[in-house]
């Protein structure tokens, strides 16, 4: 017996109209959320622009005049002090602490995932819980190595350390992106010869590529951002970004519009790596929340 075909539900049909007020009330939460979140960067950029007796003023003064001074006392021009060296250290170690973590994390990742690994969640859960320890708990330990083996003040102590703090999330996020790599894409390589060193580079990296630049993205950032090592561990030759940020902030005068011009400008490598690696990230971080 053939059964009555439904007619297809109109434009103002009940079930339509509810689900309309919920998307609508979604979205304009995500853009308060969105404003919320840009509003406080922004109003960091506008201070950055203003004289320093506009910065201090209560309530702010949002229509003062724009000025440079601050950015000018940044990079030196009242006292001398140069911020290139800091932003060099903290460029330094934060690119070739990531590219050692993709180096140690791709290969690690592609044996959890891809290689018959026995109780590969214990490792992967052993891993993340070195996150778990808290930072200064192991700060006193590595301050003792390093003054015994005369690495304090050293750009390099530094990568170490990144390295070593960034690379077990790193294989973490890599172990998902790369159990999305099809297998017979790998069994073929296997098949017509292929070692572990060109499946990685020509298999499995072009595949799982947006998963490293967005694991790559993370690690730069943290490594950018570190700053109780980098604090306690570095002095005058090593000293990052975050430390020289920190540096600004005195007991006496007014410092608000040239903190926020240099926090403005210490914060442009990580925006303008965001930006560019925005489409990676979100497709990277999805694909891996998927899995």
């Amino acid at each position: 017996m053939n059964r009555p075909l439904l007619a297809p539900r109109r434009p103002g049909s009940p079930g339509t109209r509810r689900r309309r007020p919920t998307g609508t009330l979604l979205g304009l939460v995500a853009w308060l959320c969105g404003i919320g979140f840009f509003l406080p960067v922004a109003w960091m950029v506008l201070t950055s622009f203003h004289s320093e007796t506009d910065a201090a003023t209560n309530p702010p003064s949002v229509g003062a005049g724009l000025s440079l001074h601050g950015y000018r006392e940044f990079f030196g021009a009242g006292s001398g002090v140069s911020p290139w060296p800091p932003l060099i250290n903290s460029l330094t170690a934060s690119v070739v602490a990531t590219v050692l973590v993709l180096l140690l994390a791709v290969p690690a990742a592609y044996a959890l995932a891809i290689k018959p690994v026995r109780k590969w969640s214990d490792v992967l859960f052993f891993f993340l819980s070195t996150k778990m320890l808290p930072l200064v708990a192991g700060l006193l330990p590595v301050y003792l190595v390093a003054q015994n083996t005369g690495m304090l003040d050293s750009i390099w102590l530094l990568v170490l350390l990144y390295t070593s703090m960034n690379l077990p999330i790193a294989v973490w996020m890599m172990r998902s992106f790369l159990a999305e790599v099809p297998v017979e894409m790998l069994e073929a390589a296997s098949i017509d010869g292929a070692g572990l060193t060109t499946t990685l580079t020509r298999i499995v990296a072009p595949v799982a590529m947006p998963g490293i630049a967005a694991t790559a993205l993370i690690s730069f950032i943290f490594s950018w951002n570190e700053l109780l090592f980098a604090r306690v561990l570095t002095g005058i030759v090593a000293g990052t970004s975050p430390v020289f940020l920190t540096g600004l902030v005195t007991s006496q005068g007014l410092f608000l519009a040239k903190v926020c011009a240099a926090a403005t400008v210490i914060s442009l490598p990580v925006i303008v790596a965001g930006f560019a690696a925005q489409d990676k990230l979100v497709q990277g971080l999805s694909l891996g929340a998927v899995k």
